[in-house]
């Protein structure tokens, strides 16, 4: 078992290395833009209609994660782009950012794993048809600069959310956070703001 580990691991380090998409990759070619130094690591979950995504310099994306716009591959969108990540930001181990009007994305925004965005929800008024093949109108989503968006974390359409915020883990965001502030709960709620040179909490 110790000679075979040495072979699996090297082989396993490889293929992600190899399986990952960066700027210069066929994949990342695909993209809208893909600026340097960014990269999506291997293994990708969902991943289509790439040339409505933009993904800024230096940004990482961790292994596991969705990226799409539309609702399904070679469809023709509405907006372009239609997802905005900008630069250095760091997106999550098995997180999603699900697109289908207008997800931007800001500078420097990092978030935990297993965080969800997206523009677009079911509907449910209609009672003789089935939940999931309702849909509602989209709404943009913006995350600002510097922002933290914590583990387990929704965004959902029409969220707006200021810069260097706080989104606590496992919250959900519906409305507008204002900068500056930290935000938790379902639906999140602003707890503290940086108000004339210093934190206070509301």
């Amino acid at each position: 078992m110790r000679l075979l580990s040495r072979v699996v691991h090297p082989i396993r380090e490889l293929v992600f290395q190899a399986g990952a998409i960066g700027a210069d990759t066929p994949r990342g070619r695909r993209f809208g833009r893909f600026g340097e130094n960014s990269i999506i690591c291997f293994p990708t979950n969902t991943l289509y209609n790439e040339h409505y995504i933009h993904v800024g310099s230096g940004t990482m994306i961790g292994p596991h994660c969705t990226l799409s716009a539309g609702m399904m591959p070679g469809q023709i969108c509405i907006t372009d782009p239609v997802v905005s990540i900008g630069d250095r930001c760091l997106i999550g181990k098995g997180s999603a950012v699900v697109g289908h009007f207008s997800i931007t994305i800001g500078n420097d925004v990092w978030t935990g794993h297993n965080v969800y965005i997206t523009d677009q929800n079911h509907g449910y008024e209609d009672v003789t048809r089935p939940i999931g093949t309702q849909s509602m109108p989209e709404k943009p989503v913006t995350i600002g600069d510097g922002s933290w968006i914590g583990y387990g974390s929704v965004v959902l359409p029409g969220a707006s959310i200021g810069d260097h915020v706080v989104i606590g883990a496992n919250s959900v965001v519906t409305g507008d956070i204002p900068s500056y502030s930290v935000a938790v709960g379902s639906p999140a709620k602003v707890i503290r703001r940086y108000v004339d040179g210093e934190w206070r909490s509301v």
